[in-house]
């Protein structure tokens, strides 16, 4: 039997203009490029954190 990776549902909501650089750069790096577009990341703590530095620009949903 093998055991499911949890994984997360990030969609992203909020522009960073405004927001220091290194947040426009967290973003980027999750590849994100444009507003409202949803990504599936597996749901481990690096992912978490870079989610944690712009939880406000972004919506989290846990998938099953």
């Amino acid at each position: 039997m093998e055991k499911k990776q949890k994984q997360l549902k990030v969609t992203y909501v909020k522009s960073v203009i405004g927001y220091e650089k290194r947040q426009a750069k967290v973003i980027e790096a999750l590849g994100f490029k444009k507003l409202n577009t949803t990504k599936i990341f597996p749901d481990n703590p690096c992912i978490r954190g870079s989610l944690f530095k712009v939880k406000h620009l972004v919506k989290v949903e846990e998938v099953k």
